[in-house]
């Protein structure tokens, strides 16, 4: 499909504007942070949920409420609240390779980010660069496995610097980062400008994008991420990324 330019922004500018609304939140990962109303909460359910966003999207759904449930429905207090012995006494927790020992340690990394780092916000607005936030992952992900973790659960956090699209990062950043009063992304993270978030490049984003001509490379990773950021920004400079609804809508519910 070959449009022109000012034909493209126009197509995907109207399919932003029907898949960018409260009424697709309930089949969507971002249902569970908008379970709450505490910054924190929204922050930590939302990176958690973020975090096992692979696969069915049914039994992410259900899973990331279990998670919400383990944390009895509390996230933040519990994780500032509970010591070793309470979070260890977690079990049976899987969502495919997700199991209980990494979600024990997701729990005891985030307390050390809220209790020695400044919060999950703190991280990223400190180490973002003039135009972007790839960078800003990479710091964030060491800082995460700083305390003593098995090997297995880095799996589980992307590295843009190692070539990774990091595609779930950079989704539940557009869920903090994004403002545009819609009823969908929270924008709670005011320190960091939309103009600097970077599409979450999945399967049904990359196989539309390259259909419609914003993408050449093949493999869904860092560079196919920065390739489709400059295109996505000719399109839209202050906010490029609300284009993630127009071409994952598109391929997940389209079928384009």
């Amino acid at each position: 499909m070959k449009l022109k330019k000012h034909e493209l922004k126009e197509f995907l500018d109207e399919k932003v504007e029907l898949y960018n609304r409260p009424s697709f939140i309930e089949s969507d990962p971002i249902s569970i942070p908008h379970q709450y109303k505490k910054k924190q909460d929204i922050e930590i359910a939302g990176f958690l949920a973020a975090t096992i966003s692979w696969g069915n999207r049914k039994m992410i759904l259900r899973n990331a409420n279990r998670m919400m449930e383990l944390l009895d429905h509390s996230p933040y207090e519990f994780i500032m609240n509970s010591g070793n012995d309470e979070m260890e006494m977690i079990k049976c927790f899987v969502h495919r390779t997700f199991n209980s020992i990494d979600l024990i340690y997701f729990l005891k990394a985030l307390q050390n980010i809220y209790r020695h780092r400044g919060g999950l916000e703190t991280i990223f607005m400190t180490n973002q660069t003039s135009d972007s936030l790839q960078p800003a992952i990479h710091k964030f992900r060491k800082i995460f496995f700083e305390l003593a973790h098995e090997k297995q659960t880095e799996r589980h956090i992307s590295d843009p610097f190692r070539g990774s699209a990091a595609k779930k990062l950079n989704m539940y950043l557009r869920w903090m980062i994004r403002n545009d009063n819609k009823g969908v992304d929270f924008g709670l993270w005011k320190s960091i400008p939309p103009s600097k978030l970077s599409c979450p490049l999945d399967v049904h984003s990359g196989n539309v994008a390259r259909k419609l001509g914003m993408l050449e490379r093949k493999q869904n990773d860092s560079k196919a991420v920065a390739e489709l950021d400059n295109f996505l920004r000719s399109l839209d400079k202050q906010d490029p990324v609300k284009y993630d609804f127009a071409l994952f809508g598109l391929g997940a519910f389209e079928k384009f």
